[in-house]
């Protein structure tokens, strides 16, 4: 709204700026229209605030603190330069009008009338808070030498006692007072921590990456660092070991094949020696084992064949085996 009072206004065409000076003058109203509607007697509307809670002489209702009232504000009188302000509100409950004013002297407010205080108060010597000098004790202390001798004794005696307490109080103030540096500082820490924590899960995600791990890990301990140092994992042959065991091996081969005969005998003697099982499982133990169960058969040298079955199985060949 002040900005829109500020901004759009309306100059009349009859209006002249050297002999009206401004709008106010010129429709012949107050700056503050009807909040000096009684300025002429001394007295101008504002928005007065309870400062504490109180009971209403009129409709007996409680008032609490902090609300807030269109009140007539008028000034009553000094305390030495200090001006005493009264307040004059109705209650917005009753037609009741209630009146307060301000007591400098004790940096309070005292009802006048039509109201009464909710006894809340707290003594401010208990509280440890600062008091203020009464009206005789300054006209003492103005009018007698001595007396003022001993408060002054006696006030600093008391400096010197919240003398450490208002230096940590100097201090805080002086820490706080540079909100650039402050903000800077915490901003720094703040984008160190993060590179941090940035760094530390680059290097958790190449880790669970390498071992194939879907699990979170834990920040590291001194501890894990002590017993990781105190264990070695490493092969019994390193690469280099098994690159030269090979080279060795092929060195040592025969560049040549081998014999085929060899190969044939060696073929051989293992298709024998498959057989031999085989008729071991399957012929019982008891039977002795021939040469026509392996399936050999000798042929004679000259080639003749027997005169008949008799004569072949009477007079066997030398070397040759009986069947059974």
């Amino acid at each position: 709204q002040g900005e829109r009072k500020g901004t759009n206004k309306y100059y009349p065409p009859d209006f002249n700026p050297e002999k009206h000076g401004s709008l106010n003058r010129y429709h012949n109203s107050h700056p503050l229209r009807e909040r000096a509607r009684k300025l002429s007697q001394g007295i101008l509307i504002i928005r007065f605030e309870m400062p504490y809670n109180i009971w209403c002489d009129g409709c007996k209702n409680h008032i609490g603190m902090g609300v807030r009232y269109n009140a007539e504000k008028k000034k009553v009188g000094n305390y030495y330069t200090t001006p005493i302000y009264r307040f004059r509100m109705k209650c917005h409950l009753c037609i009741n009008y209630i009146e307060m004013q301000t007591d400098p002297a004790n940096c309070d407010y005292v009802i006048v009338s039509g109201a009464q205080r909710k006894e809340e108060r707290w003594d401010m010597e208990d509280n440890e808070q600062v008091l203020t000098t009464e009206h005789e004790k300054k006209q003492k202390l103005e009018t007698d030498a001595m007396f003022r001798l001993e408060h002054g004794e006696a006030d600093r005696g008391t400096l010197r006692k919240a003398l450490p307490t208002l230096s940590h109080i100097q201090e805080a103030q002086s820490a706080w007072k540079d909100d650039f540096a402050l903000n800077s500082l915490l901003r720094r820490k703040f984008r160190e921590k993060k590179k941090a924590i940035q760094e530390e899960e680059e290097r958790d995600q190449a880790l669970q990456a390498k071992a194939s791990l879907s699990i979170p890990l834990v920040p590291e301990t001194e501890d894990d660092r002590r017993l990781a140092a105190l264990l070695k994992f490493h092969t019994l042959d390193s690469y280099e070991d098994k690159q030269k065991l090979k080279r060795t091996e092929i060195i040592s081969r025969s560049w040549f094949p081998a014999a085929p005969g060899a190969c044939t005998h060696s073929k051989a003697s293992s298709v024998l020696r498959k057989l031999s099982q085989q008729s071991r499982r399957a012929l019982p133990t008891s039977s002795p084992i021939s040469v026509g169960d392996l399936g050999i058969v000798r042929r004679n040298q000259t080639r003749e064949a027997p005169e008949s079955p008799q004569d072949a199985t009477e007079t066997p060949k030398a070397g040759e085996l009986r069947a059974p």
